[in-house]
């Protein structure tokens, strides 16, 4: 049985959070994952670059409990190379207009190298405004003509484009500041939980897996679920915080309010037998939490559930402060909760408990 230190925890969340990782382009979170725990566990990949981890103690004869993180995180891509230098770029994953331009992003070029951009949209002094869309903004390398952009910076069409974010920590607040929190809080969780019930007897098998292409439709988790065969699924997020917009008793994604227990949301009706035996582990053990009912979104959850004559699901979510931008606020301790909900609820699982689910 291992578990990280708050330090520990930190490296992990930052090798991650500053990982590129743009929907099908996730190459630096899953090499960072197999390089720092290839020796610990058993690590399977596939060709969309999902991954399965089976701890060294993987029976294979008991129930299966999959824990998912997906590892992509909300980005563009290159679409086309205009005459005078600037790029055209499409959406990966769900993004709101206000939110894009003036930052800065990092685009892969044909030699791996990262080049340094600017989200820009037409000035106020040449009637621009509110109201613009993505589709007329463009990406600036500095450049001053197509050939420069393919000769100079060897930038091509398709190129992944990630927000230019590096991580940092308040030891203070202990509030984590970032990109990519949804999901690669989720990542963290579901190896640290491996760690935590690693060596620990166990009457179910639990595997990791880590999914591709969640942003653009759920794709990676798709192609798990059928590899693995759960008979329950664990689904940690990097949920979107309502708390700076909405009052304390309709808010149900705070900083510091512990694990998110999502209840509902346009992809998925949660297992409500499930829901109660997890909210009782909870109390038991005195780990915080927060109910959530989500007017929209989804998770990996959504396919999974409709799987192999319907998996039970349980998504525990972070919560992050600005999802789906370039920034995002996250709390140490609502991320160990959600591992340590995880972990306490495994150890109840059974074959029979499984059953009354």
């Amino acid at each position: 049985m291992i578990n990280y230190t708050k330090e520990e925890s930190i490296a992990l969340i930052e090798a991650l959070s500053n990982a590129k990782g743009a929907p099908g382009f996730e190459d630096e979170v899953v090499n960072i994952i197999k390089k720092k725990y290839g020796e610990q566990f058993t690590i399977q990949e596939d060709s969309m670059r999902n991954l399965m981890i089976y701890r060294k103690n993987h029976a294979g004869n008991k129930p299966i409990i999959m824990l998912d993180g997906h590892s992509d995180e909300v980005a563009f891509i290159v679409q086309s190379i205009r005459p005078n230098g600037t790029l055209k770029f499409l959406p990966l994953g769900g993004w709101v207009t206000q939110t894009v331009p003036a930052h800065k992003v990092l685009i892969k070029n044909s030699e791996g190298h990262y080049i340094e951009g600017i989200i820009g949209s037409r000035p106020p002094h040449f009637g621009g405004g509110d109201g613009q869309k993505l589709e007329d903004m463009i990406i600036d390398v500095g450049a001053t003509s197509y050939e420069e952009v393919v000769d100079l910076f060897k930038i091509e069409v398709g190129a992944p484009v990630v927000p230019d974010t590096t991580f940092s920590y308040n030891k203070t607040t202990e509030i984590m500041l970032g990109k990519a929190f949804d999901n690669r809080l989720g990542c963290g969780c579901v190896i640290e939980t491996l760690l935590a019930l690693e060596g620990l007897e166990l009457d179910v098998d639990v595997v990791g897996a880590i999914s591709v292409q969640e942003e653009v439709g759920c794709r990676g988790a798709k192609v798990n679920v059928k590899n693995i065969k759960p008979d329950i699924a664990i689904i940690f997020e990097g949920s979107p915080a309502d708390d700076t917009f909405m009052d304390r008793y309709e808010a149900q994604g705070c900083l510091k309010k512990g694990a998110q227990i999502r209840h509902f949301d346009r992809s998925f009706i949660a297992n409500p037998r499930l829901i109660e035996e997890v909210k009782k582990v909870a109390r038991e053990k005195e780990i915080p939490y927060q109910c959530a009912v989500r007017s929209g979104g989804g998770t990996d959850a959504g396919p999974i559930h409709l799987e192999l004559a319907a998996v039970p699901c349980l998504v525990l979510g972070v919560p992050v402060r600005y999802a789906h931008t370039h920034y995002g606020y996250a709390a140490m301790k609502d991320y160990k909760a959600s591992i340590e909900l995880a972990v306490e609820y495994i150890k109840t699982l059974s074959e029979e408990t499984i059953a009354k689910l």
